[in-house]
């Protein structure tokens, strides 16, 4: 089944350091194989705690804005255009170093919601020890 939804429909759940939306999760019934989210990290912001998703892969693409991606204590250069694989299982963070919001898009397979995020409160980016 076909189907459209713009982010201006969903509210933001407010998390530390960003704005998330969720387009498509499990419980809309609309996507089978995949759950989408959008992201909108503040300028200087870090997305906290640092987590993964032990049965989820997530790939996220950089819309707009430039910052950082932790993966595995591994620091990486993001910017607009840029697409970043997290496998299943690898802990990872977003910071945005822009002085505008950094838009994120997520896709995760198969599907997943925040319920399926581990959290790891012991990690921080390098520069923050």
């Amino acid at each position: 089944m076909s189907f459209v939804v713009h982010e201006n429909q969903i509210e933001a759940i407010p998390l530390p350091g960003r704005d998330l939306k969720w387009l498509y999760t499990p419980k809309m019934r609309k996507a089978r194989g995949l759950s989408m989210n959008c992201v909108s990290i503040k300028p200087g912001q870090t997305v906290t705690p640092a987590h993964s998703h032990p049965k989820h892969e997530e790939v996220v693409y950089i819309v707009s804005g430039k910052g950082k991606a932790f993966i595995d204590g591994v620091v990486h250069d993001i910017s607009a255009g840029s697409a970043v694989l997290f496998s299943a299982g690898a802990i990872h963070m977003l910071r945005n170093t822009g002085r505008v919001p950094m838009k994120v898009v997520c896709f995760f397979a198969p599907q997943a919601t925040l319920k399926d995020y581990k959290f790891h409160h012991d990690v921080v980016f390098p520069e923050e020890t």
